[in-house]
């Protein structure tokens, strides 16, 4: 598929302040266990650790239950697709947890299991935390973290059997930040003197955010060469509901193909629909599916099998 080149006169949206959402699995006695995903295999962003924080690089990360904490040596985890399913199409997940933990299940490792399904590869983004105490990181440090794994995936495209001009993203809450930041912002300068893998590019093809929360760039890019996005929230949450309408609404005025689905009830982290007893969220995946059908990014056969 073409790529989607963005030659626009910037509209300007103005920073908000980091809200915390933080996006635990909901919890739902009608939740049905989901079959085990096998672990991606991990790549280290920078071989050596970050440029000028390479001590860090040994500080072991701290995983229990849901979440990861203390990311010091970003990676991103690499789940191929099924060969018999795949396209080329390929997603780079970003986990929400409120910039203080990654929810690296339900927003990661499961999402990236359900795209391998259907014949999306998937990479799952651990970035720095901006706001894990103690930590020297700042929301900067996260996004040349997703810009370099946009980057490092489309350099080694032929290796991961990727067509690179078919890499979205997908963030949920904060990671939902992190991918609005990745999809309409100009990017911030490499670590480091930078590398071959620095010079390529890093806007995605398409991008779908999921109760996104209100974080974005000083300066946003949107008009109608923007690539197509998909937005999800529910409307009592209280957290993400607006923020992500107002993405919706400056998409739509400046011309961005955009679409937005907003469930009446639901809050905040209903994820793929894995925890809850209200079947428009359990059958919201499906809305996914058809959005990507339609863009020729996913092969219908992946989907009617």
């Amino acid at each position: 598929m073409e790529r989607f080149v963005r030659r626009i006169a910037p509209l300007i949206i103005g920073s908000a302040i980091i809200t915390g959402c933080s996006s635990p699995p909901a919890e739902d006695a009608t939740s049905v266990e989901a079959p085990a995903v096998p672990t991606g295999e991990r790549i280290a962003l920078w071989e050596n650790g970050v440029p000028g924080f390479e001590e860090r690089r040994d500080i072991p990360e701290v995983s229990e239950d849901w979440w990861t904490k203390q990311i010091n040596d970003p990676s991103i985890h690499f789940y191929p697709a099924d060969e018999a399913l795949a396209n080329g199409t390929a997603v780079l997940i970003m986990p929400g947890g409120g910039h203080q933990e990654l929810v690296t299940t339900t927003e990661g490792r499961d999402v990236a299991g359900w795209f391998v399904e259907r014949g999306v590869t998937a990479f799952v983004l651990y970035y720095r935390l901006a706001r894990e105490e103690d930590a020297p990181w700042n929301i900067e440090d996260a996004r040349q973290d997703a810009e370099r794994a946009m980057r490092m995936i489309r350099a080694r495209a032929e290796e991961f059997s990727v067509n690179p001009d078919a890499l979205g993203v997908m963030g949920f809450s904060a990671g939902g930040e992190l991918a609005r930041m990745t999809l309409f912002s100009p990017s911030v300068p490499p670590e480091g003197d930078g590398d071959a893998f620095d010079e390529g590019d890093a806007a995605p093809d398409f991008g779908i955010l999921v109760f996104p929360g209100p974080m974005a760039g000083e300066i946003e890019n949107m008009g109608p060469d923007t690539p197509p996005i998909l937005l999800s929230t529910a409307a009592d949450d209280e957290c993400c509901s607006q923020p992500t309408i107002d993405i919706f609404t400056a998409l739509r005025a400046s011309g961005a193909p955009a679409e937005l689905h907003v469930y009446q009830e639901g809050g905040h982290a209903y994820n793929m629909g894995e925890a809850t007893d209200l079947v428009s969220l359990q059958n919201w995946p499906g809305t996914i599916e058809e959005w990507m059908i339609d863009r020729g990014l996913v092969n219908p056969v992946a989907i009617s099998r």
